[in-house]
């Protein structure tokens, strides 16, 4: 009888270690497998950020803009008018300003700013060779003379008169905007501003730049 419970309770044991080590097991595969399906959530978390950081990057940093050109404030040194003959001659000061608002510089070549009445040149301005660094403003002081030399006096005379000179200036600067020091994209970029001139206080009155 003794036998019998001990070939029992040798029975039950066994059973009893191969359940555990089935129970074992099934719990060493489920952490395996929680560990897979986290590692693939960690894989694809950081390939979706990957994704959304090389997004924002071609939107922003890689997206070239078109860089401006525009007159800076004006102080006039000398300005003089005779409506009867008619004519005018001026000089004065200003900065011609190339804003970049990209992630990298823009080399812009030499070029020339014309300044005109009613489409008919009266001065001009060099531009030197230069750059505009990565979003900044490249500031070039020049000092501009003009005269109304060579011009039909038809219309000038009515504005003379008037007390109000209108001139305008426009200018093209070609140039390349260089990113990561390994893509160039070429880009030209058009000056066009209005300055309008008080006679009788011989100062500026407006500066538009379009």
């Amino acid at each position: 009888m003794a036998e019998k419970n001990q070939q029992m309770f040798a029975s039950a044991n066994g059973y009893s270690r191969k359940d555990e080590e089935s129970v074992t097991l099934q719990s060493e595969d489920e952490l395996k497998r929680q560990k897979r399906i986290k590692l693939a959530m960690y894989v694809g978390g950081f390939i979706v950020f990957q994704i959304i950081v090389m997004t924002v990057f071609g939107l922003t940093v890689m997206k070239v803009k078109t860089p401006k050109v525009r007159l800076g404030a004006i102080s006039v040194q000398s300005l003089n008018s005779v409506p009867a003959t008619p004519s005018f001659d001026t000089t004065f000061t200003t900065q011609i300003r190339v804003k970049n608002t990209n992630w990298g510089p823009y080399k812009f070549d030499a070029s020339i700013a014309m300044f005109m009445y009613q489409g008919m040149a009266v001065g001009q301005v060099s531009i030197p060779k230069s750059k505009a660094g990565i979003r900044s403003t490249k500031k070039i002081d020049v000092t501009v003379s003009l005269n109304s030399n060579g011009l039909p006096s038809s219309n000038l005379r009515s504005d003379l008169n008037g007390g109000i000179l209108t001139l305008s200036s426009q200018a093209i600067l070609t140039g390349k905007v260089e990113l990561m020091f390994i893509m160039k994209k070429k880009k030209s970029t058009n000056m066009d501003c209005t300055i309008a001139f008080d006679l009788s206080s011989k100062a500026i009155q407006t500066l538009q730049c379009k």
